[in-house]
């Protein structure tokens, strides 16, 4: 009987921890940097989001940043179905506090009517980064780009497109909601670094395992893949292992 009893107020007890690490307001700052990075940029300073899925962004969320940032990437589903448009509408205009705000699309983002989310994204100034690219120079003349691909689910992903929409030379950063876009890149695409998001590390890792690799930065053959474990859940508001986080990517040269 009180092994029945301790088990009951373990479960309990694993059913709140897993539950704030769910709702985790997190920001963690990474430091990157390439050769053959622009230097007359000096550093760039993304926020990155990915995943919010349900959840309201926090203030407590944006507290934690510091620093300004020059833009916020947004790596897809920012709703699901049974999300109100106007949750969403809060969410964007919150981040907008950080900096400007690009998107990519993500699957669950078209589980509710995407026409009517393409149109809040354009009435709340969001650029939205479908198979194109949006360039930054600086004032001697070197580039930087962020290239966006469409949802890998919806086949809409179209990397060919994005690179067709860049300039050569350009310092290439791409986003894609779902990290499996990796395996298109190729030497001559110039991909520096690519960031996602989706698999959530798993959400849920019992001893180390789950279903999904948890995120994190890894060296790969022709770039940088940045996979982040993301701010919200999907299923169950639940986290094991992998808590909620947003990034601060800081970018510069290699000295």
């Amino acid at each position: 009987m009180e092994f029945f009893v301790l088990l009951f107020f373990f479960l309990i007890g694993l059913i709140f921890y897993m539950f704030a690490q769910a709702k985790r307001n997190k920001v963690v700052e990474h430091h990157l940097a390439f050769k053959e990075f622009p230097s007359t940029f000096g550093e760039v300073r993304i926020f990155f989001i990915s995943d919010i899925h349900r959840r309201h962004v926090s203030k407590k969320l944006l507290e934690q940043v510091k620093r300004k940032v020059d833009f916020v990437v947004m790596g897809g589903d920012i709703i699901e179905k049974g999300v109100p448009f106007e949750r969403v509408r809060e969410n964007l205009r919150t981040l907008k506090k950080l900096g400007p705000l690009y998107f990519v699309w993500g699957n669950n983002d078209y589980e509710v009517d995407f026409h009517q989310l393409d149109a809040l994204l354009l009435e709340e100034n969001v650029k939205i980064l479908d198979n194109t690219s949006a360039l930054f120079e600086s004032e001697e003349g070197e580039m930087l780009e962020l290239l966006g691909v469409d949802d890998v689910s919806k086949n809409r992903a179209h990397l060919h497109l994005a690179l067709a929409d860049s300039q050569p030379g350009s310092f290439k950063i791409l986003i894609s909601h779902n990290p499996s876009v990796h395996k298109k890149v190729k030497k001559e695409d110039g991909i520096a670094l690519m960031l996602s998001g989706h698999t959530h590390g798993g959400q849920i890792r019992l001893f180390g395992f789950g279903p999904y690799e948890k995120g994190g930065i890894k060296s790969l053959e022709h770039t940088t893949l940045f996979v982040s474990n993301g701010y919200g859940t999907t299923g169950v508001p639940f986290r094991l292992g992998v808590p909620a986080e947003a990034h601060v990517i800081v970018i510069t040269g290699e000295k």
